[in-house]
């Protein structure tokens, strides 16, 4: 019963870094993938699920045993040089996310409003849409109450558990799903000139840098320590899991419901939900789409702020008045109208923008790995806490692998 009541308290940090994994950028990553290439990657996502539980519970284990955040650890091991890197990389991958979060509610709410008679063209509604809930997500941060509406978002966001029961009524070929998983062959890889660039984003999709700063904060904001560890420690398995659970069945759904498609936009993503939701599909999509993207817009741009302020030794705190943490507040403004405003470029596509910040995240991935990985294994920092030899090597092959696509992605785009 107390093991019970000790989970209870420290619960979420695991469950809602997870789920914001799975926002807009991933959704429309997994679906492109999906379409494009059928069953072809999950192996990679396979191989990625192992990666982000590791990654994940380094960030949590680090978060209870040194009671500091990854960006302070950085600053005090590696010095301020390496520190402006690390959060110079930190927020592009958090702008480029945001705009995705941007572009998710832009297209949720296109859907959304087709039938009502508004008297706008598409572009003014994307203007009027984008602005209002980019000032909606500032309000609620530096006036509002954050945590009550999070959990608003994170329900709303579980509709995207639909693609479980859509997997099972599309009825797919679970043999060859299974076989193309786990069987090295061919398949695995495809000429086609998009593959790089869709296997990165699936693994800067999966494994975000900045979903490991959001959850090593959040642990010390908990005050986890080592000893109830072993209790929180389940919290982020399980997020991880159910994340990439999701993941695994959209590619599934998406494979076959939408088999070759150039998916271009939310609308076609939604005909994916058919099996579930017959003609209502894009209005269950769409509805999802907007709560995972509300959901990553308020926890991702106030993620990198408390990040990069931690770094600096900024005061910082959404509790704190404007004018006692300005650094802080000034910076959450700007990620938030930087993300809201390139959306709004004429003509953009707001898939593509979707699956390009995942792009930029997979890029910039190895870096934030690789801190991790030198600092997790620091004996002094973590004591007895310190990674086994096979975290060791599944976390540094996914480094290696992911610098490998990136070069590879460099050297095919210089052609």
């Amino acid at each position: 019963m107390r093991k019970i009541l000790i989970f209870l308290t420290i619960v979420g940090p695991g469950l809602i870094s997870a789920a914001a994994g799975d926002d807009a950028g991933g959704v429309a990553t997994y679906t492109v993938v999906g379409a494009r290439f059928g069953f072809r990657l999950l192996w990679l996502l396979f191989f990625l699920t192992f990666s982000l539980v590791m990654v994940q519970e380094m960030a949590a284990r680090m978060g209870a045993v040194t009671g500091k955040g990854l960006s302070d650890l950085i600053r005090e091991n590696f010095g301020i040089r390496w520190t402006l890197v690390a959060m110079l990389a930190l927020l592009v991958s958090g702008v480029a996310t945001v705009v995705a979060e941007f572009a998710g509610i832009a297209a949720s709410l296109e859907i959304l409003t087709t039938n009502l008679p508004f008297p706008l063209s598409l572009f003014s509604l994307r203007w009027f849409s984008v602005l209002t809930m980019a000032l909606f997500t500032w309000l609620l941060i530096v006036m509002g109450s954050y945590r009550s509406v999070e959990r608003v978002f994170l329900v709303i966001s579980l509709a995207f558990l639909s693609y479980v029961a859509a997997a099972l009524l599309a009825r797919p070929d679970w043999g060859e799903v299974f076989r193309t998983m786990f069987v090295p062959s061919r398949s695995w890889y495809s000429p086609d000139p998009a593959w790089l660039s869709l296997t990165i984003a699936t693994a800067g999709t999966t494994v975000a840098p900045w979903m490991q700063f959001y959850l090593q904060s959040s642990m010390v904001e908990k005050r986890v320590n080592p000893q109830q560890y072993p209790v929180a420690r389940w919290d982020v398995i399980a997020g991880a899991l159910a994340a990439n659970l999701v993941a695994f069945f959209i590619i599934v759904v998406a494979a076959v419901k939408l088999p070759g498609m150039p998916v271009s936009d939310a609308a076609q993503a939604a005909v994916a939900l058919e099996p579930v939701a017959g003609a209502q599909a894009k209005y269950l999509f769409a509805l999802g789409l907007f709560g995972a993207s509300m959901l990553g817009a308020s926890v991702l741009p106030l993620s990198v702020s408390y990040a990069i302020s931690e770094a600096f030794g900024w005061q910082s705190g959404v509790g704190e008045p404007f004018g006692e943490a300005p650094r802080f507040f000034g910076l959450f403004t700007i990620i938030i109208a930087a993300g809201a405003l390139l959306v709004l470029i004429p003509g953009i596509n707001l898939i593509a923008v979707m699956v390009f910040s995942q792009v930029i995240n997979g890029t910039l991935l190895p870096l934030t790995l690789t801190f991790m990985l030198r600092l997790v294994n620091k004996r002094r920092l973590m004591g007895d806490y310190v990674n086994g030899p096979f975290y060791n090597v599944i976390v540094w092959a996914t480094v290696v692998l992911l610098i490998g696509l990136v070069v590879a992605m460099l050297a095919q785009l210089a052609m």
